[in-house]
């Protein structure tokens, strides 16, 4: 309980900054209005004593209503013939409880054809990690692409504990000058810890995730399980980035005796980011991400809270001037060519 009352904290916040009312904040978690206040006027999460749940008058027919509810599939029974039956059982109670009861039971839909899904400028930003190189030399990127405009962003990393997603939010809000009203994930255990834990769409966040969402006044939210279409976007952008990034610069490496390790991924990725992701046309759009964002999206996005002070992170366009680094020169300035001539 104590989680579900962090998560709608975190939720009532994050909608008062992004300019709801009480009242609309209300509806759109189904809360009263009182607790919107009440949770307004706390700077931390409200505590409250834990109760143990109340036998009710329906328990003893809840294996009735689920064998009724099973047959009449895939039509459905309604509530008050189910009333009428319950009640020359002996059930005393009233229709409400059992309709609240059939709702928190009803069959799953079955799944809606993918469709693509689009959004208004400022609206959702789609993040992931993606796996390159697992073994002694891990290699990682977390990426992230707004919904509107397609603009891209990358940061390789050695692993995708919850400090580096936390760490790489500081960068890329950094980097963006602002931030979505909402941002989509994948179900690592980084993001949540159990999915509709207190009730469908309720889920059980990350701590870390949920403070972090608090701080910067973004709404999380989940994709459907074993569905990565869902967040199309952000897959697309891992074949690309891998297709015409990872892969040309590691052979070119590996051609010379090296490995790519993360300090030259993230020096090269910020200028292939800036001079060939953002500026290739997209062929849904229509417009390069980077122009479609400075034109159309960039205003649109919640600006950067006042208190936030990123974590220090290392510019992913600038790379230190070690004989280690001077060395790659050569094969870099002929795959940055190369780079100049891909295209997708």
């Amino acid at each position: 309980m104590a989680m579900l009352q962090k998560e709608q904290w975190m939720q009532i916040h994050v909608l008062k900054a992004q300019g709801l009312s009480l009242r609309e904040i209300a509806r759109h978690l189904g809360v009263s209005r009182n607790t919107v206040t009440r949770y307004l006027a706390s700077q931390d999460v409200p505590r409250y004593k834990q109760r143990e749940p109340r036998p009710t008058k329906l328990d003893p027919f809840h294996t009735y209503i689920v064998e009724r509810m099973q047959a009449a599939a895939p039509d459905t029974i309604a509530a008050p013939a189910l009333l009428r039956e319950l009640r020359a059982l002996g059930y005393e109670g009233q229709l409400r409880s059992i309709q609240a009861f059939m709702k928190a039971h009803k069959p799953a839909p079955a799944p809606d054809p993918i469709v693509r899904f689009e959004t208004e400028p400022g609206r959702q930003m789609q993040c992931d990690f993606v796996v390159f190189r697992r073994g002694s030399n891990p290699l990682y990127a977390f990426t992230a692409t707004l919904g509107f405009s397609r603009w891209r962003w990358a940061r390789f990393a050695t692993n995708e504990k919850a400090e580096t997603l936390i760490a790489c939010h500081h960068a890329l809000f950094e980097t963006l000058g602002g931030v979505p009203r909402e941002i989509l994930y994948d179900n690592a255990r980084t993001i949540v810890l159990e999915r509709d834990a207190y009730g469908k769409g309720e889920h059980r966040w990350h701590p870390g995730l949920l403070d972090l969402a608090k701080r910067y006044s973004f709404m999380p939210r989940l994709c459907q399980p074993y569905r990565a279409r869902t967040k199309g976007k952000i897959e697309r952008f891992h074949r690309y980035l891998r297709g015409n990034f990872y892969v040309p610069l590691s052979s070119w490496l590996k051609q010379s005796g090296m490995l790519l390790d993360v300090e030259t991924a993230n020096a090269e990725v910020g200028k292939w980011l800036r001079d060939v992701a953002n500026q290739r046309v997209h062929p849904v759009t229509g417009a390069p991400p980077a122009s479609l964002f400075e034109e159309r999206e960039r205003d649109t996005l919640r600006k950067l809270p006042g208190f936030a002070t990123p974590l220090p992170v290392a510019s992913p366009a600038a790379r230190p001037a070690t004989p280690s680094s001077l060395s790659l020169q050569h094969p870099l300035s002929v795959y940055q060519q190369l780079l100049t001539e891909v295209r997708a």
